[in-house]
């Protein structure tokens, strides 16, 4: 088993990595939270079937008494009604302040799952147990929690860290094509930000069976990464804000596709290009060999390059960026492959090169 500690005083967490850990998540468990006796297991109809039975089984020989919650599945679960049918469903439960909830499945439900417990009681303990590749790098880990608004994306929630992320690799068998590389995106995210040789490695290995091959290598890397930047910056005010890299843009184009047209990665992964692209419009990079590289990389893993965006969910989504600060925002570019560079701009700078480049 692969471990990383994420170092952030009383609320430090391990990240186990494990082929087969999902059966025996429950002793993991247990040594994080020795006094609770129930666990609130969160999860969604796809995730429901396929692994819900192992973990329960696994928690209840740890000695732990476990409710089940499967909501539907997708971003569109993430919102005020579902959150408040769940803190209902979980208090009827009868959860107490020194028991847990669990998130089992992928970003939506751990976001959903986490802010309930960040909420419920005023904080109860967290821990995930993420399914697919997208949450497994990248969403699990780090203690982001939230809902989305009509307005625009994950704009209510909180800093609620887990006490535990337990990942098994053998999980990720049963998802399909797309949404395997939908996590694809934020793996290349991280060699792109923070780690050439490990852009080049995914160059090297551009398919799903050779990611596979070296999943934990993938896995330990990414997350390896992400713990170091959320240990500099757990509240997301300075050096954290280089994980963003293509989701300013990437998340205009999941609003303008209502959260059903492109997905997660895919909105991140032709925000990427757009931020290059931008970055050569401004002169911040000063050769398009990166945005061949990764344009061809992401070809590669079926993810798109660009989506078109209509002007005025583009001007919203930008306007109501998480890392704006009054009329400033700052963007993620690369100075070099490996290399983030956040730059703080006016917004308005922004959307006049955005809208240049997108020839409006």
């Amino acid at each position: 088993m692969k471990t990383l500690h994420v170092d952030l005083g009383s609320r430090s967490y391990d990240i186990h990595i494990a082929s087969g850990l999902l059966d025996r998540v429950g002793e993991e468990i247990r040594r994080v939270c020795p006094r609770a006796r129930r666990i609130a297991i969160v999860t969604d109809a796809n995730v429901e079937p396929l692994y819900s039975a192992r973990v329960e089984d696994s928690l209840e020989a740890a000695g732990f008494d476990t409710g089940l919650f499967a909501g539907p599945a997708g971003e569109g679960a993430k919102c005020a009604t579902h959150l408040a049918a769940l803190w209902e469903a979980i208090m009827h439960y009868g959860l107490t302040r020194t028991d847990a909830v669990v998130a089992l499945g992928g970003g939506v439900v751990g976001d959903l799952a986490g802010f309930a417990a960040a909420t419920l009681l005023r904080g109860v303990d967290f821990i995930q147990i993420p399914t697919t590749l997208l949450a497994q790098v990248d969403s699990s880990v780090g203690g982001k929690v939230a809902i989305d608004l009509a307005h625009g994306k994950n704009l209510v929630g909180a800093f609620w860290q887990p006490k535990a992320v337990l990942m098994d690799p053998e999980t990720l068998n049963t998802l399909d094509d797309k949404t395997f590389s939908d996590g694809m995106a934020e793996v290349i995210k991280y060699g792109c930000i923070a780690d050439k040789d490990f852009f080049d490695f995914l160059c090297a290995h551009p398919s799903r069976a050779e990611i596979m091959a070296n999943i934990e290598h993938v896995l330990y890397t990414c997350c390896d990464i992400k713990r170091f930047v959320v240990e500099e910056d757990e509240r997301d005010t300075g050096r954290r804000m280089i994980l963003n890299f293509g989701h300013t843009i990437g998340h205009a184009y999941e609003l303008a596709g209502n959260y059903e047209t492109w997905t997660h990665g895919q909105a991140v992964s032709a925000g990427m290009v757009a931020a290059l692209r931008l970055g050569l419009d401004l002169g911040v990079i000063d050769n398009d060999d990166g945005v061949q590289a990764l344009t061809a990389l992401l070809t590669a893993f079926g993810l798109p390059t660009y989506i078109d965006c209509d002007w005025e969910t583009m001007e919203k989504a930008v306007g109501l960026d998480k890392k704006n600060e009054g009329e400033d925002l700052t963007m993620i570019f690369l100075k070099e492959m490996g290399q983030a560079m956040p730059t703080r701009m006016k917004k308005a700078e922004v959307l006049k090169h955005l809208k240049k480049s997108a020839g409006r």
